[in-house]
């Protein structure tokens, strides 16, 4: 099987769970690109989610994962890139809706309101999660607003 690619990326609220999450992500079978931050101190979220939203946007990576405190900073940047669909997700079962309903890419995590080991599965389950496509595909496309809102 060829090695997956993923990018991962967190401010200073989510530094120790990327750091706890990336070797799960290795033993899962994922080249993890790890793009920041890489340390506890204080950081700013947009600069670590609009590189990893951009490379998921442009394509050249088909998921990424992002945390911060609340998980809302981050989404709110990722979202703002074309063909991104960038979820809070703080349990399972919204990973795989997310994934299922929404062919959600980016999983964004709250890391100050979840364990590790909640992380992990929300992370396995987003992983293992593919689209439905059918009447989901027309609502995803309808996402993408091309000139004004209708």
């Amino acid at each position: 099987m060829a090695t997956r690619r993923i990018p991962i990326a967190s401010d200073h609220a989510g530094f120790e769970m990327k750091q706890r999450l990336i070797p799960v992500l290795r033993s899962l079978g994922y080249e993890v690109e790890d793009l920041g931050t890489d340390t506890a101190a204080s950081s700013d979220y947009p600069d670590y989610a609009h590189p990893l939203a951009q490379r998921v946007s442009r394509g050249e990576s088909e998921r990424g994962i992002l945390l911060c405190g609340t998980g809302l900073g981050m989404s709110y940047v990722a979202n703002r890139y074309p063909n991104v669909r960038a979820p809070v997700v703080w349990s399972p079962e919204i990973a795989e809706l997310s994934r299922k309903h929404n062919d959600a890419n980016v999983l964004v995590l709250p890391a100050r309101f979840l364990t590790e080991d909640q992380a992990v599965d929300i992370v396995k389950r987003f992983l293992d999660t593919s689209f439905e496509g059918g009447r989901h595909a027309r609502r995803v496309d309808k996402i993408e607003v091309h000139g004004e809102a209708q």
